[in-house]
């Protein structure tokens, strides 16, 4: 069944970097191909599917932010094949054409890498949130994260490819000695990078009205805690009518005055 959705972004510099590696990209997708959506918004997926997606990107000089965008600019090329393939009997599989479309970038990345000694081991984060009329389908890789807000309780769907997180997730660390480790933003997985192989998050997620997400870079959760995302969201108007622009500024100005080195990006979103 076909839903309604508004949404709001925004990505902000670092106080401590001299530009922003992040990324971010809303658009729709189809039999024509893709178009990207503004910065706010809303739409229906009757006709077309939409798509959320953050990237953070790694490596010296302006490598980062070419990371990051080329990895939306490529994923935002590929969906749109899928719906090719059926048009023509085929019946691809939405979570083994994420998993390949991600192969193809990585792949990409670290050729593009190799290309520019300046730009060499140059990778980035993605998570990504295709909404069909179906499933949200999710495909992540790294420590940008996409949350669920769904009766009264917030849930990360993403997982953090940090051995760190892995230790916080298994009750061997507490959330503030996790904060605290040196070691936190240290992936073994990442798009590009000059790793060999990557192996993405790829799920299937049923979602409903009344739903809210987030999507971020890390920059968002080193000023915010899991309770402050948590009460956000509790605190914003809920149901059908719940504006994701105040659930987003709430987040955006606390995570700021509590830290704001890191570029921070974010993707707010309802269904209805």
């Amino acid at each position: 069944m076909a839903a309604n959705f508004h949404w709001y972004s925004s990505s902000t510099s670092g106080t401590k970097k001299p530009e922003n590696d992040d990324s971010w990209v809303v658009f729709s997708a189809g039999m024509e191909g893709s178009e990207n959506l503004p910065q706010a918004g809303d739409f229906n997926n009757r006709d077309k599917d939409i798509i959320f997606a953050v990237s953070d990107g790694m490596g010296g000089g302006n490598a980062g932010y070419l990371a990051s965008s080329l990895i939306l600019e490529t994923i935002s090329n590929i969906i749109p094949k899928t719906f090719k393939a059926a048009a023509q009997g085929f019946h691809p599989d939405y979570l083994e054409q994420l998993e390949l479309a991600i192969e193809n970038i990585h792949a990409a990345i670290n050729a593009a890498g190799e290309k520019n000694t300046a730009h060499k081991g140059m990778g980035a984060t993605l998570t990504l949130a295709w909404f069909t009329p179906e499933n949200l389908y999710l495909a992540h890789i790294g420590d940008s994260r996409l949350y669920l807000h769904r009766d009264g309780k917030t849930q990360q769907l993403s997982e953090d490819h940090s051995f760190i997180w892995k230790k916080l997730q298994r009750g061997e660390i507490s959330e503030y000695q996790y904060r605290s480790h040196p070691r936190k933003a240290v992936l073994y997985q990442v798009v590009g990078g000059g790793h060999r192989n990557v192996k993405p998050q790829i799920a299937a997620i049923p979602y409903q009205a009344g739903d809210q997400f987030m999507l971020c870079s890390d920059g968002i959760i080193d000023g915010v805690w899991e309770k402050h995302i948590h009460s956000a969201h509790t605190e914003s108007q809920q149901g059908l009518n719940s504006d994701p622009k105040d659930v987003h500024q709430t987040i955006l100005t606390r995570a700021l005055e509590n830290d704001g080195t890191d570029d921070s990006t974010m993707i707010t979103l309802t269904v209805s």
